[in-house]
């Protein structure tokens, strides 16, 4: 295999489909997974289930299927030239060196035991840097595969895609393999944990909104100004997560995170800055503060703080917190709900209900 301009010879190798889940993001996530699992994670998090917890079986599905890809990929390389995982490496450090699409990049760099941040901070982003590295990483392969051998044996097999695409299994074709799964894997499971954190802090402030009544929309769009809300889009000065208009003169804003019980002042103090008055369409209106995080730790100061602004924390590690926000805007601005009163025991039955029938892609075309 020729090492010359001869990247795309790996990363082609790669079918489509693993490709596709690379960059996934926004509406293309929820086409990929489906509705219904989105759906679940939802409900998850609306009855107080931690969002790591709902996430971790979808992060699981990506990362089976990238696994999956990049093994299939391997077997692709070695039966098309027995010289695949010797010159690999190089060919991968000569094309970091130039200019690449994001996903070329990322498979390039996953073969080298590379993730973005180990790239960033082991070669500084030195281009130069690349040719000691690979030598480094490929003596260290070199030093374990002997260990290998040493400790267990000749490793000896076959694997087959289709009963035509053929590759030696041994321990040269494993420890390649296992490093570039793993660094495949700390990529994936580091951008996984801002990306549901980003895409689900919209689908639930969103979700929540519209069962509780609300008619979902855009600034620019508003008609009517009572019982309407929008979320904070891409570009635009971002002052909340959402801001909601109850009736003439009166709002929310809400800031939603998952922050756990180490940082929830974090949420605080990006919220402090929230003007108690807003001037929208022809009018004043007087906006109340709800923080909601995921659970806040024992000392906390959070709760003194927000009394400070006037602003409402609410945790959604709570099983009923969606119940508190409704209770919540009723002492706030009069709103009145059936959930307000509803008996706890029912909540589970009557929020799986409902969003069902909610079309969540809207909450994310404003990014599209």
């Amino acid at each position: 295999m020729s090492t010359k301009n001869n990247f795309s010879t790996i990363t082609s190798l790669l079918s489509k489909k693993a490709k596709d889940i690379l960059l996934l993001k926004g509406t293309e996530i929820i086409k990929q997974i489906g509705e219904d699992a989105i759906k679940g994670v939802i409900f998850d998090v609306l009855c107080g289930k931690n969002i790591r917890d709902s996430t971790e079986i979808l992060t699981r599905r990506r990362l089976a299927t990238l696994n999956a890809g990049m093994l299939a990929m391997f077997v692709k390389g070695v039966s098309n030239s027995d010289k695949f995982i010797k010159s690999f490496p190089t060919i991968a450090s000569d094309a970091l060196k130039k200019r690449q699409k994001k996903e070329d990049k990322m498979i390039l760099q996953w073969m080298l035991g590379l993730t973005e941040k180990a790239y960033q901070n082991i070669l500084r982003e030195k281009p130069e840097a690349l040719d000691e590295y690979r030598e480094k990483f490929v003596k260290t392969c070199e030093e374990v595969i002997k260990n290998c051998e040493d400790e267990y044996g000749c490793l000896d097999g076959k694997i087959e895609l289709n009963s035509k695409i053929k590759a030696e299994l041994n321990w040269q074709f494993l420890i390649y393999f296992m490093n570039t799964i793993g660094a495949q894997t700390l990529a994936i499971r580091g951008a996984e944990k801002s990306m549901y954190g980003k895409l689900f802090e919209k689908l639930i402030i969103g979700t929540l909104l519209t069962i509780l009544g609300f008619k979902f929309t855009s600034p620019d769009k508003a008609k009517k100004l009572n019982r309407i809300f929008w979320l904070a889009s891409k570009g635009e000065k971002r002052e909340s997560d959402a801001t909601l208009l109850f009736e003439a003169g009166k709002g929310v804003r809400f800031d939603i995170g998952f922050i756990g019980p180490g940082n929830p002042e974090i949420s605080l103090d990006k919220v402090s800055r929230f003007e108690r008055e807003m001037e929208f369409g022809r009018s004043k209106w007087y906006m109340a503060t709800f923080i909601i995080v995921d659970r806040i730790g024992k000392g906390s100061s959070i709760f003194h703080l927000a009394k400070k602004i006037k602003g409402t924390i609410i945790q959604m590690s709570m099983g009923y917190w969606p119940q508190l926000v409704a209770i919540k805007l009723n002492e706030a601005l009069g709103f009145k709900h059936e959930l307000i009163k509803m008996p706890r025991e029912n909540l589970a039955d009557y929020l799986r209900e409902k969003i069902m029938e909610i079309q969540i892609d809207k909450f994310l075309s404003i990014d599209n």
